[in-house]
């Protein structure tokens, strides 16, 4: 069964129909490529898979169950969890604690409730050592590559334990050594059972990983294949028009 099913997904702004009637599947453990131009409703798709905006009209189904989220937290209660561009973490803070900011686990000492900072720690081993990662809990971000940045935001996404990680260009402007350290984590999410879904320009990336290549272009889905049948001239022609349809 399809752990995220969308069936004829619109979204309107007023006049603006962001997107048309869009249906695609993902499976339990596969990696999706979404791609498109700017303006193609990537992002907006994104934001209805994660709660942010509702559909104007369509259906989601989590595990084939209709869900209708009207908030972020219903869609992270549904088990979806966004890695965002920006990644939203703090680089002041150690990397434990940026996995469980605004989470914190607390414990009882005498009439006050404090931060379990042990716990936070051990937590935070346990996920970086289920990532793969060289990432240690107690350094701090501001000191981290952009692939141990990228392992911090994930070990949160998996706090909750998520079912489906959705990532917003995450091989954007960091080293090749870097890239590669993050396309070995989403192998180790899709190995684990979970979904990915990967918002990305850079098609050598998507084509590394991904099983799946989905393709939006001015709102509509033109293409919804497995990465070993297509290839990055093809995805370009789709994005640009030069393909009508794959």
């Amino acid at each position: 069964m399809s752990v995220l099913e969308l069936k004829n997904i619109s979204k309107n702004y007023g006049a603006i129909q962001a997107l048309n009637g869009v249906s695609l599947t993902v499976e339990p453990g596969e990696v999706v490529g979404l791609m498109g131009d700017n303006g193609a409703g990537k992002s907006t798709l994104v934001k209805v898979i994660a709660g942010n905006f509702a559909p104007s009209s369509g259906e989601v189904l989590i595990s084939g169950q209709t869900v209708n989220f009207h908030k972020p937290l219903d869609a992270q209660r549904a088990g979806i969890e966004v890695v965002y561009q920006d990644l939203a973490i703090c680089n002041n803070l150690s990397a434990a604690s940026n996995v469980f900011l605004g989470r914190e686990p607390t414990r009882q000492f005498g009439p006050f409730q404090i931060v379990d900072y042990k716990h936070m720690q051990n937590r935070a081993v346990e996920l970086f050592a289920r990532l793969k990662s060289e990432t240690r809990p107690r350094d701090l971000v501001k000191r981290m590559s952009g692939g141990q940045r990228q392992a911090v935001a994930i070990a949160r996404a998996l706090l909750t334990d998520a079912r489906i990680v959705l990532m917003d260009e995450p091989t954007a402007a960091i080293s090749v050594r870097q890239v590669a350290e993050v396309l070995n984590l989403i192998r180790q999410l899709s190995e684990q059972g979970i979904a990915v879904v990967l918002i990305s320009h850079r098609m050598p990336d998507v084509f590394e990983v991904a099983d799946k290549v989905i393709v939006l272009r001015r709102g509509q889905l033109v293409a919804s294949k497995n990465a070993s049948d297509s290839s990055p001239e093809e995805v370009t022609g789709l994005i640009t028009g030069a393909i009508e349809a794959a």
